[in-house]
């Protein structure tokens, strides 16, 4: 006999496994604070470019060319940074999206429905919202692409200015949503700013990356062998003519994620933890140094909302990111038997939805192949994309401050941790050991309270026997 499936319905955004909190907590502290490096950059880059007497110099240095030509490789700083620096991000992306489908919430199909669906409707509404304006308008429709792409690193860099105390289950919505939006934006790459191919080239890539799947099959190690080759396969995909990242995120998918029996952690999450702050701290903040100096006026500002390419980028950031994800979240519970979880309210949602709307480095780099030749609307698209994420974010830090006395409740409730053993007491409430090691630390301090209070006691009842102590008036004058 079939036994009765659960009427239980599953929890949309509800407490995380104790294995998945830890990982995101590590993940998200090592993009915190390369989110806010990335900040820095970007405003440094700003400076750089706007300031009368610094502008000619950032041009120099990042129309600077270098490397070796006879093997196509002579690129400027900038080229180099957008195509070599970002294959490290893009690489770290492979690995988190492998890890995700094997070991994360994406292994199991009905878990994964929400968050694939969040970020497939959070990169299709804005690409509509960019294609509307721009039909209505009569602009160009190349940069449909431009506003479907969230940066995590700048959406954790703005938490971790305003403070707030966002639930973990949250932030691994987050984390889970860019995952899946870095796969879509790489698709995007691929299929549609791929040109012009060098068969010859692709197929000495696909050679190398067998070689290097090969390899780790072989339980070959030592970074000696692996980083030549991966910068062989990198340099035979720049020059096949498909954009070079896309050699970091195969090689990224290749790796083990899972652990084997007496493992503490499998390949893949080991090279991710050695890369993530080189990806994080270095390549993504180098990127945007030279991709995000534009020159900023109020005139250019002011045409960053009367164009219709800039505005449909503006738009799709800010409206469409906001929306998409938060109708296909909505989508996702009213047409399955999932049910928000009690502790948090559509509210919620919305402000993370806004928050997904800064789309600042995989934006820069699409708006820069979306508009390659066109030195003038590449840079409005930057300074767009800039406007856009500056608008959401200022949005979603208003929508999450409102609520931020709620989030820090959960979030204390989520690091308590009364018996001291290192474990939240919100995943031990079940154990009765927990309980029993509970008993004890308050029976411990019943009894040194008790021991206090005869203590106080004892000294209250000497004084009193004293003749003439303290209170006594009887001795005072007739």
């Amino acid at each position: 006999m079939t036994a009765p499936r659960s009427s239980t319905p599953r929890k949309v955004l509800g407490r995380l496994s104790l294995p998945e909190r830890t990982y995101v907590a590590d993940a998200l502290r090592t993009e915190t604070v390369g989110g806010v490096l990335l900040l820095v950059a970007a405003v440094a880059a700003l400076l750089w470019a706007n300031i009368p007497g610094l502008h000619d110099s950032y041009e120099s240095v990042a129309d600077f060319h270098f490397g070796p030509a006879a093997l196509g490789l002579d690129l400027s700083v900038a080229h180099w940074a957008a195509d070599g620096l970002l294959a490290i991000f893009f690489f770290v992306a492979g690995i988190e999206l492998k890890r995700e489908l094997v070991a994360g919430d994406l292994r199991d199909p009905r878990a994964a429905a929400l968050p694939v669906v969040a970020a497939l409707c959070g990169m299709a509404v804005p690409a509509l919202v960019y294609t509307l304006t721009n039909v209505t308008g009569g602009g160009s429709l190349a940069g449909w692409a431009v506003p479907t792409a969230t940066d995590i690193a700048f959406a954790l860099a703005v938490l971790a200015v305003i403070g707030t105390s966002l639930p973990s289950a949250l932030r691994a919505f987050l984390l889970t949503l860019a995952v899946v939006d870095d796969l879509f934006a790489i698709l995007i790459i691929a299929v549609f700013f791929t040109d012009g191919l060098n068969f010859a080239a692709l197929g000495g890539a696909v050679a190398g990356l067998v070689v290097f799947w090969l390899l780790l099959r072989a339980g070959v190690r030592g970074w000696y062998v692996y980083v030549p080759l991966a910068l062989v396969i990198w340099a035979l995909m720049y020059n096949s003519g498909v954009h070079a990242t896309i050699a970091g995120v195969a090689m990224g998918l290749m790796l083990r994620c899972h652990r084997k029996e007496g493992e503490a952690h499998s390949p893949g999450e080991h090279i991710e933890h050695l890369v993530r702050p080189l990806s994080a701290g270095l390549a993504v903040p180098l990127f945007a140094l030279f991709s995000a100096g534009v020159a900023v006026s109020g005139g250019a500002l002011a045409e960053v909302f009367t164009t219709p390419e800039t505005l449909g980028v503006v738009l799709g950031l800010v409206v469409g990111k906001a929306l998409g994800i938060f109708g296909g979240t909505w989508l996702t519970a009213r047409f399955t038997r999932a049910s928000l979880s009690e502790d948090l309210e559509w509210a919620d949602v919305f402000a993370v939805a806004s928050l997904a709307g800064i789309g600042f480095t995989v934006s820069l780099l699409i708006g820069e192949l979306a508009f390659e030749g066109d030195q003038a609307m590449t840079g409005a698209v930057k300074a767009a994309v800039l406007t856009g994420s500056l608008v959401a974010a200022v949005l979603a830090t208003v929508l999450l401050k409102i609520r931020n006395a709620k989030y820090r409740r959960l979030w204390e409730e989520e690091e308590r941790d009364e018996d001291a053993d290192g474990i939240p007491d919100i995943y031990e409430e079940d154990d009765p050991a927990y309980h029993l090691r509970l008993a004890e630390r308050y029976e411990r301090k019943a009894a040194e309270h008790r021991r206090i209070a005869q203590e106080k006691a004892d000294a209250r009842h000497g004084l009193a026997e004293v003749p003439g102590g303290a209170g006594d008036d009887r001795d005072g004058p007739a």
